[in-house]
């Protein structure tokens, strides 16, 4: 079952999307069910070039992608950074090759923040 804040990938065309709200049913694509991006972490690459790094000040948090800054080429770049309380997405942006992989937000209450970013590449990871 399709959840809120989810992130589903076509295994064909690879068309991605993301879950604003969730309504039942299963997610296709290309004539395909849509596969589940799930989340990685420090575990599996250690924190080089794609967990997702979280600076609190205040209320501003800032997002840097990796310990070392992760390329943003045409051919691999991050296309997404989101932050979120108790798993729920609060803020997004969008990202594109050629910028910094990197994100700032402004939010009223910073606790229990955590981040997670889409490489077009190796998939979903989480600070």
């Amino acid at each position: 079952m399709v959840k809120t804040d989810e992130i589903y990938k076509c295994k064909l065309c690879g068309n991605i999307i993301s879950i604003i709200h969730a309504g039942g049913g299963t997610l296709s694509c290309c004539g395909s069910e849509m596969i589940l991006l799930e989340e990685k972490s420090k575990e599996q690459e250690g924190n080089e070039k794609h967990v997702p790094v979280v600076e609190i000040k205040g209320n501003k948090v800032k997002v840097k992608v990796g310990e070392v800054e992760h390329p943003m080429e045409e051919s691999h770049y991050i296309g997404l950074i989101q932050i979120a309380r108790a798993g729920k997405v609060i803020g997004c942006k969008r990202l594109y090759p050629g910028e910094k992989p990197e994100a700032e937000f402004t939010i009223e209450n910073t606790e229990e923040i955590t981040a997670r970013e889409l490489c077009n590449i190796h998939g979903l990871w989480v600070s």
